[in-house]
């Protein structure tokens, strides 16, 4: 008996000590996470420090050697600079406008193509979606002249219609991305919509849109940061300084012979904010668009 209850004991405190262990390897494990993190996070921070760090600098410490990460004097005259170098008001008002356009343009039409492919039934239906699917492996270089060749002929080159156009037409990318949340929606919400007489088009509008409100904001979300940040596409059919959007308007502080470091600095602070903000309050509805849009077939 006795020795049967020493037994049991010596199971109890190995257990324990077994027990003990996995904590303090589970506790060294998220130590070592963190640790991770927070050196990863400094180390993506670096170039958002080092832009804003020489956007509060003067102009001689900006391009002295060796570089500092921390403005030893700050100075806000290069934002102030900004404004009376480039006319960059005129920069921001066009990108908003093609930007809000092209957001636009692709929520909707993506949506709506991409609502089509999965719930409405008819012949080729899937020979068309996975011809869709291959244009996402056609570079774009390959239709770049083409495609200028068209907009030249249509008479809109030095246009916003090149930037804007094209929007509504949907997104390979953003339409496969609709059509999978789309298919986990039960189809009895369809036969009963139908029963009481609606039409595809209010099915669609009325029933459908609500309920993939978290994908379509990662659409937007997604769509907008592009468009704010297209250099491209500006590049080539805008040629009128006065049309220039921000991501074309700060190479204008690049002269032939000198750069002007602060105030290109500061330009491209006042860029990159209304993305951080914006992703910053949407993450929320971007990681759940995301992660709800299922990969069903």
């Amino acid at each position: 008996m006795a020795k049967t209850v020493l037994n049991t004991s010596v199971s109890e405190q190995s257990l324990q000590s077994i027990q003990a262990s996995k904590k303090a390897s589970k506790r060294l494990d998220r130590i070592v996470s963190y640790i991770l993190l927070v050196f990863m996070s400094i180390l993506f921070l670096l170039p958002f420090i080092w832009l804003i760090g020489t956007s509060l600098k003067p102009e001689a410490e900006a391009i002295s050697y060796p570089p500092s990460l921390i403005p030893k004097e700050v100075d806000w005259k290069n934002y102030a600079e900004v404004f009376e170098l480039v006319p960059f008001l005129k920069f921001y008002q066009n990108t908003i406008i093609v930007t809000l356009t092209s957001v636009v343009g692709t929520v909707f039409s993506s949506a709506l193509v991409g609502y089509g492919f999965a719930r409405i039934n008819g012949k080729g239906r899937n020979f068309w979606f996975m011809m869709l699917l291959a244009t996402m492996m056609l570079p774009s270089q390959v239709t770049m002249i083409p495609v200028y060749l068209i907009f030249a002929k249509l008479g809109w080159i030095n246009t916003f219609l090149p930037l804007i156009v094209p929007s509504f037409f949907g997104s390979a990318y953003f339409i496969f991305l609709l059509r999978q949340f789309f298919r986990t929606i039960p189809k009895e919400l369809d036969e009963a919509a139908i029963i009481d007489g609606c039409g595809p088009f209010r099915i669609f509008w009325n029933i459908m849109l609500p309920l993939v409100v978290p994908s379509l904001l990662t659409v937007a979300i997604l769509s907008f940061m592009g468009s704010w940040n297209d250099f491209f596409g500006p590049l080539i059919y805008l040629n009128d300084t006065s049309k220039f959007t921000l991501s074309l308007g700060i190479q204008t502080f690049k002269g032939q012979n000198t750069m002007l470091w602060g105030p290109m600095m500061a330009a491209s602070t006042m860029v990159i904010t209304p993305l951080v903000v914006l992703f910053f309050f949407a993450q929320k509805y971007f990681v759940q668009g995301i992660a709800t849009s299922g990969l069903k077939g």
